[in-house]
């Protein structure tokens, strides 16, 4: 059963935008903190960007200024609008949900992956 669909991904030039969502079932997206992980070739997957349940943010020193997490609980969606795009920022792009309860994180869930792809 899958429980979290990225869309958005693709092909950018540097200083482009680009902006992902993904689609969460709504059993898991309403107890869960959202985030933004990414993986490079050959590295290791990295924090991007988090949002919790209650709208505080975080974000990866490298991405701070041009990248924005926002959530809309509404429609069970958590976004990454990501803007001056560098060759450094393609990866693949990773939803993450962790469901947390009284700051303890009882399950993790991932989506498939989306490509970005920036060229120089």
């Amino acid at each position: 059963q899958v429980q979290l669909v990225e869309s958005g991904g693709g092909l950018v030039q540097a200083g482009g935008s680009l902006r992902l969502s993904c689609a969460g079932a709504e059993s898991i997206f309403s107890r869960s903190d959202m985030g933004w992980y990414r993986q490079a070739p050959g590295k290791q997957r990295e924090s991007v960007a988090t949002i919790t349940k209650g709208g505080m943010t975080n974000y990866a020193d490298s991405v701070k200024g041009r990248f924005t997490i926002s959530r809309d609980n509404t429609k069970n969606t958590v976004s990454l609008q990501m803007n001056s795009l560098k060759p450094e920022d393609a990866a693949v792009y990773y939803c993450n949900a962790k469901v947390t309860r009284w700051g303890r994180v009882l399950n993790t869930y991932w989506g498939q992956g989306t490509q970005v792809t920036v060229s120089s």
